[in-house]
This record gives C-alpha cells, sequence and structure tokens, in this order.
C-alpha cells in the first residue's frame, strides 16, 4: 500500500503545471519548466530554470530533487547540485539549476519535465561531541576501502 500525504502547492505563474506522478508507482513526481520560450543551455553551462511553483513541504520531510533518467541520457541536462534539497520551511519558488553535461547545446521546452521531486521523510540529527567513537571492523578506511580484498 503506498502512503500520501497532501502538499499545499501555490502558482506563482498561472502556466506553471502541478507536478505529476509519470506512473501509478512512480516515486518521483515530474517538475515542469515554466518559461514562455524555448530555453538553450549551452555545453558545461548552467541555468536556474523556474517552475512557476512554491510549495509546503510537510515538517518533518524534504523534498528532494533528482534528475529525470531520460532528460540526462538524451539531453545531458542534470541538476547542477546532483541532488537539491527543499526544505520544509522554505516557502519561495522551486527553481531546477539544470547543467548541461554534454558537449553540445541542449534546448528546454516551455511545460518540459525538467526534475522529478520525493518528498521524504528525515531524521534530525543531535550532534555529540566525544572523544572516542566506538570501534569497527572498517575503522577510519576510506575511498575505496571496501573493494579491497
Amino acid at each position: 500500500m503506498i502512503q500520501t500525504m497532501n502538499v499545499n502547492v501555490k502558482k506563482l505563474n498561472d502556466n506553471a503545471t502541478i507536478p505529476t506522478y509519470g506512473s501509478e508507482f512512480a516515486a518521483g513526481a515530474d517538475l515542469y519548466a515554466c518559461i514562455d520560450a524555448p530555453l538553450t543551455i549551452e555545453a558545461g553551462d548552467t541555468y536556474l530554470v523556474p517552475t512557476g511553483l512554491a510549495m509546503e513541504i510537510p515538517i518533518g520531510c524534504a523534498g528532494l530533487i533528482y534528475a529525470r533518467s531520460g532528460l540526462a541520457s538524451k539531453k545531458g541536462l542534470a541538476p547542477a547540485n546532483k541532488v537539491g534539497v527543499i526544505d520544509a520551511d522554505y516557502r519561495g519558488e522551486i527553481m531546477v539549476a539544470l547543467h548541461n553535461h554534454s558537449k553540445e547545446a541542449a534546448t528546454i521546452e516551455p511545460k518540459e519535465r525538467i526534475a522529478q521531486l520525493v518528498i521524504t521523510p528525515y531524521i534530525a540529527a543531535a550532534f555529540n561531541t566525544v572523544e572516542v567513537l566506538e570501534e569497527t571492523a572498517r575503522g577510519a578506511n576510506g575511498f575505496g576501502s571496501t573493494g579491497n580484498k
């Protein structure tokens, strides 16, 4: 059974599109470009693409903005920060910083799906300063250490 929750969304622009799910069991809701004309992002450039929406992420949750696999694989466009985080107390416009990872310019059309939004609960940490951390088999071995035999 899929859990659902109400998320209040405010259209800041009459042309904005409310997020939609592409299938019954999709985890991410598609976010749409709220632009008046096609937008070309040059190779290696980043552009803040407006969605025309603001929303109330429920307290105890975060809105995570991820790449759409089709847009990333076909046009080389994905969020510049890899995963955007929308905090529950943010009320401004949801913007997607799309970066063109390809070697050619890519164009976004008005109302094109540009990213996906996942609403997820989180746990806030209470950080405690200590002198000693609990020992583990891995210890302080870092990058790539678990792949060594």
